[in-house]
């Protein structure tokens, strides 16, 4: 991945962690919403491939991993605030671990 002119310690000011949303290419779909740390974000420019950090768990995991249902990264931004992170991503099979495309599936409310 080719990094722009972008230093990425501006993320970690306010948190270790980063609430990053994936979108998917094709489509615009949001697909999940997990956090990066700085080291997962590391792998992620440096593989190609989405990385998180799991707070349940307390570990890096890299998206489909065990599953194939891999995010290959397009593109990464940053918000004006330096505090939330847009991967756009190509899916691979279903991004969400209950076998949906995507994670927002349940309908809270629809006019």
């Amino acid at each position: 991945m080719t990094l722009q002119d972008y230093d990425i310690s501006a993320l970690f000011v306010k948190s270790e962690l980063v609430p990053t949303i994936v979108q998917e290419k094709g489509t615009g779909e949001v697909l999940m919403l997990a956090y990066m740390n700085r080291e997962s974000l590391e792998l992620t420019l440096k593989t190609g491939y989405t990385w998180f950090y799991s707070r349940s768990r307390q570990e890096l995991w890299n998206k489909g991993a065990t599953s194939g249902h891999l995010q290959k990264v397009v593109s990464i931004s940053a918000d004006c605030d330096d505090d939330t992170l847009l991967v756009i991503a190509e899916q691979t099979g279903a991004a969400c671990h209950t076998g949906s495309h995507s994670c927002f599936f349940k309908k809270v409310c629809e006019e």
